[in-house]
């Protein structure tokens, strides 16, 4: 009865008093998760160093969820159980699980929606002080960046995520998941801090060259005029001017000099190849070509991951980097996140997060019409030998009602958490 010190409330919304804290509680940290060095707000505590992190970050009570804390031997509220409580059946007990672990996955999916939105908010600021404050924009990016490599490298081994509802404008939201995109295939390729660190910098600012440029022409079209694209192109010195005003590091300068230059010579402005171009360079010149497959300025012409990751193998062999692209491919698995499939037993899915380690057994949410698909519990392929994936398939493809159940995002986003972030059918 000790660990229950400093409730108030009932339920998952229980406040308990800091120095209450025990190892196997499931508490929630209600702060920017800039503000704390854990890979997720919500977790539950696993040893004593992590009750002293929590209780140096000032907080004097915080949340906790006693269905979801484990305390010596059994659940935290066991201990408080009355005997003359009914053992519950089977099916109830298969019921609480399934509303265990759907809110564990409802959890987990906010906080890394959050987290996304908190970089994509801080992105936009410290993008509008460019021009008027060089310095104090550089050093915002490096804290940002300083926090995402922190994150990602202290989080073992990672799960990538797909995002339902990507926050922010579209060239933040653009930004960030290239940044996170790149800093998770440059965690693949096993780059050290120094270079995460500038490729992370450079990958938030890559296209703030773009302010200049009018509307029309910050995007290049088919239809694009050989005036438009030549405009289009002077967005990449115009970054290279605002890096050197705001004193960026050489490794984050070439990142926004050469995100859109080939290995084969053929990309822009300089046309170099491929072993004048830095790593970190040629990783965000494939995240961001990646990412606008996925997400163009027409909706309608956005391919889905699967589609993108294919003709980038396919048509980018030579354009990009072998191993960078293999190293991308084995990161981001067979079936990106946001990938719709047809499953080996005919049933339809979205893939909605990819273990690196097994990238033909994502996580996927099963289409059943009957109801929503944010009440769908995810299923682990993994855990399912006798389970694959048969084929991927364009939204369009779906029969009508798996179209509606299924409702793929308009816009694809990425964070990650550590794997064993959830529970999972």
């Amino acid at each position: 009865m000790r660990a229950r010190a400093g409730m108030k409330n009932a339920g998952s919304n229980v406040q308990i008093e800091v120095d209450a804290l025990r190892v196997g509680m499931f508490v929630h940290l209600d702060v920017g998760w800039m503000s704390h060095p854990f890979p997720l707000s919500s977790f539950r505590i696993a040893s004593a160093e992590q009750i002293d992190v929590i209780r140096s970050l000032g907080l004097k009570k915080l949340r906790w969820s006693p269905e979801h804390s484990r305390i010596g031997d059994g659940p935290a509220e066991a201990a408080c159980v009355p005997a003359t409580v009914p053992v519950e059946t089977l099916e109830a007990a298969e019921q609480r699980r399934r509303r265990e672990a759907l809110a564990a996955q409802r959890a987990a999916l906010a906080a890394c929606e959050r987290q996304f939105a908190e970089a994509t908010r801080e992105c936009r600021q410290l993008t509008d002080l460019v021009v008027s404050h060089p310095v104090a924009a550089r050093d915002r990016a490096h804290a940002l960046s300083r926090s995402l490599v922190d994150k990602m490298i202290d989080s073992g081994e990672l799960c990538i995520r797909l995002l339902t509802e990507p926050a922010g404008d579209r060239a933040s939201a653009h930004a960030v998941n290239v940044t996170l995109i790149s800093l998770l295939t440059g965690r693949t390729m096993g780059l050290g801090d120094i270079d995460m660190l500038d490729m992370s910098v450079g990958a938030l600012l890559h296209d703030m060259g773009k302010r200049e440029l009018p509307q029309r022409v910050r995007h290049r079209e088919e239809h694009s005029s050989p005036a438009e694209a030549r405009f289009y192109e002077e967005h990449v010195a115009n970054g290279v001017a605002h890096a050197l005003k705001m004193g960026l590091s050489a490794g984050a300068s070439l990142v926004i000099a050469q995100h859109h230059e080939h290995a084969d010579g053929s990309g822009f402005p300089l046309g170099i190849a491929g072993d004048r171009m830095s790593p970190a360079s040629s990783i965000v010149a494939l995240a961001d070509r990646y990412d606008n497959l996925c997400n163009p300025p027409l909706p309608a012409k956005a391919l889905t991951p699967h589609e993108a990751l294919s003709l980038l193998f396919a048509q980018g062999r030579n354009r990009y980097d072998t191993a960078i692209l293999n190293a991308f491919i084995r990161m981001m698995g067979v079936y990106p996140p946001g990938s719709v499939v047809q499953l080996t037993d005919d049933r339809y899915a979205t893939v909605v997060a990819v273990n690196s380690t097994r990238p033909l057994k994502p996580r996927v949410i099963v289409c059943d019409p009957r109801q929503p698909q944010e009440e769908g519990l995810a299923v682990d392929l993994g855990r399912h030998p006798a389970l694959g994936i048969r084929r991927s398939l364009k939204p369009s493809q779906l029969p009508r009602e798996t179209q509606a159940a299924l409702s793929p995002p308009p816009r694809v986003a990425y964070f990650f958490e550590p794997v064993a972030g959830e529970a999972v059918a």
